[in-house]
């Protein structure tokens, strides 16, 4: 909560991407006092405007907000002077988003990319050099669990590159139980949570909910297979990820593949998953919609091209996504496994 020596400034957000994690910002925000503005798509908005918005947390009470309070927008405004933009539509919306915005908002407006991948900012900066571009990171999952209702089921920090907006707009993120972790530097962090997020083919096609799929040692040992082949590809290029869960990055295979037992000990923490919880490309999958496997396990296949290191299993991941399995089927862990180890046609 905020006190007298932290007051929560006026503000108001724009949040460009009105997806599961943008509506999800945007309802803690506008509970905490922000004037909240969300540009999206027909169907998420379609919902909102008729159940209204809901978000519920692994940790926090609910919010909800009626359909009346929201303020909701197929395109940016025209005449809008937010105090920082949220850019949180997928990777692949990145070049359409920038060119939107660089229409509507004046030149110098702060714009925080809070999306997977590593170098969103910098595709946006080329396409729109006149805003202010900021790198940011999101660590915990949100779900739809139906029309209108955000789910976070785990655990996490956001991070920010640090700027005076930032800091300025950081007792709001606070009240509105989104502490703001700062860096000077957020290519770390952007590769510590890669390396986490490489886990989202994996859970993609097993079928399975995250924390169900996490206590499967043959999906676990899959996932520290593709993270072995990152941190070779990331030692090569001199770049040490930050530590994103109690254990350095480089013991996170390790632990992965612990039997069950053990890894049910150790990993206490990373098991704080909802079970309702499902990573955002199983949902895509689901839905038909273009992933974000190039903007991970292809960031990984890139980085290893460039630096002499073999990544064949992430390469070979990068080709399942999207052309297996059959709809209705996913695969064992024996299954992806063995697929992952054989030329996809």
């Amino acid at each position: 909560m905020a006190d007298d020596d932290n007051p929560v400034p006026p503000a108001t957000v724009l949040v460009m991407g009105c997806g599961s994690v943008g509506a999800f910002l945007a309802a803690r925000l506008q509970a905490a006092g922000a004037v909240v503005h969300c540009v999206g798509r027909g169907r998420m908005l379609d919902a909102l405007r008729s159940h209204g918005l809901r978000a519920t947390d692994i940790e926090a009470a609910p919010v909800e907000l009626p359909a009346e309070s929201l303020h909701l927008h197929e395109r940016v405004p025209s005449g809008l002077l937010p105090d920082l933009t949220l850019l949180t539509v997928k990777c692949s919306g990145t070049a359409d988003a920038a060119r939107a915005l660089a229409q509507r908002l004046p030149p110098g407006s702060p714009v925080l990319c809070l999306q997977n991948g590593i170098d969103q900012a910098g595709q946006a900066r080329a396409l729109a050099p006149r805003l202010d571009w900021l790198t940011g990171m999101v660590p915990f999952n949100v779900a739809e669990l139906e029309p209108g209702h955000l789910h976070r089921g785990t655990t996490g920090r956001l991070a920010a590159q640090d700027a005076p907006v930032v800091q300025r707009l950081a007792p709001l993120f606070a009240h509105a139980g989104l502490p703001l972790a700062r860096h000077a530097d957020m290519r770390p962090v952007q590769w510590g949570k890669l390396l986490l997020n490489l886990n989202n083919p994996v859970n993609a096609l097993s079928g399975l909910p995250l924390r169900a799929e996490l206590m499967n040692r043959g999906y676990r040992r899959i996932l520290a297979a593709l993270q072995r082949e990152a941190l070779a590809a990331l030692a090569a290029a001199g770049i040490t990820p930050a530590r994103m869960t109690p254990l350095p990055p480089h013991r996170l295979p390790a632990l992965l593949e612990a039997p069950d037992w053990l890894f049910r000990l150790l990993a206490r923490r990373m098991l704080r998953i909802d079970p309702q919880a499902r990573s955002s490309m199983a949902d895509d999958l689901a839905q038909g919609r273009r992933t974000e496997i190039d903007d991970l396990c292809g960031a990984v296949v890139r980085l290893g091209r460039e630096h002499g290191v073999p990544t064949p299993l992430n390469e070979r991941m990068l080709s399942l996504v999207g052309v297996w399995p059959p709809p209705g089927e996913w695969p064992s862990a024996d299954g992806l496994r063995q697929a992952l180890q054989a030329p996809v046609s």
